[in-house]
């Protein structure tokens, strides 16, 4: 059994016992999270939500925050003596599946 869920504004398919890297969320280590389904599938029966699923549910504990490999974003104009070189890290929430309830 397995469901796609939504998280800052993209989809992820969860199942019980995977691991998600996700967007930052506000909560702590060891906190609970409930995601909307937009599909649960068990073998060949699949649910699929106008947008979500409203019998479905995915809960979720919050493993880890962290922050992402950095990555740097170069901008340059030949013949103008313009160079610009900037850095990014994203943030990174990891959560481990509980349970998916369809």
């Amino acid at each position: 059994m397995y469901a796609i869920v939504e998280c800052g504004g993209r989809q992820y398919r969860a199942e019980e016992g995977h691991l998600l890297n996700v967007e930052k969320l506000p909560n702590e280590v060891g906190d609970k999270v409930e995601l909307p389904v937009l599909l649960v599938a068990n073998g060949a029966t699949v649910q699929i939500g106008k947008p979500t699923v409203e019998s479905a549910k995915v809960t979720a504990t919050v493993t880890e925050q962290y922050r992402g490999k950095k990555i740097f974003v170069w901008k340059y104009k030949p013949k103008k003596r313009y160079r610009k070189r900037r850095g990014h890290r994203q943030s990174y929430t990891k959560l481990r599946i509980d349970s998916v309830v369809g």
